[in-house]
């Protein structure tokens, strides 16, 4: 296996391009490679605004919409995998897909904070989708060191696929 990009839009604001789709492809193959993350898959959902607010009100209990939500695989117990792949008492789980995890992008929020930052809608949605990767991977921005080590990954892996601002 290698590490692949499976993606559904449900979200009616913004047209999802082959074009997008490639190089997000990109980006997650430049992100893989910088973490040493070469199998695997990434689901990845463009959403709009009220699909993600009710998803971060239900699991994150924050009662408003955001750009970027990440569910990673790791963090799943063997009984929800034995009710998300519906085992039978006793039957084994012989072989798990080695998914890496849910990204979900708020388009409007990205378009938006496009327009506020003043670069482009491919170059938020990328920096978004970086940035869900990196949260698959464990990585988070509680404090200022955390937050300055993931920001240089994910501007690292966009200045190679020319996504800069």
């Amino acid at each position: 296996m290698s590490l692949q990009l499976a993606w559904n839009n449900e979200q009616e604001d913004f047209q999802i391009s082959e074009e997008l789709i490639a190089l997000l492809e990109v980006i997650l193959q430049k992100a893989g490679e910088a973490e040493g993350v070469t199998d695997g898959e990434v689901d990845l959902t463009f959403v709009d605004d009220e699909q993600i607010h009710e998803l971060n009100r239900e699991y994150r209990g924050i009662d408003r919409p955001t750009d970027v939500l990440s569910f990673a695989m790791n963090e799943i117990t063997n009984d929800e995998l034995e009710i998300i792949y519906e085992l039978e008492e006793g039957e084994e789980l012989e072989s798990v897909p080695d998914v890496l995890g849910d990204i979900i992008i708020s388009v409007p929020r990205a378009k938006l904070q496009s327009e506020e930052y003043g670069h482009s809608l491919e170059r938020e949605l990328g920096f978004l989708f970086v940035h869900g990767f990196l949260h698959l991977l464990g990585y988070d921005h509680q404090d200022e060191a955390s937050e300055a080590e993931m920001m240089g990954k994910q501007e690292a892996v966009l200045a190679e696929v020319g996504l800069t601002r």
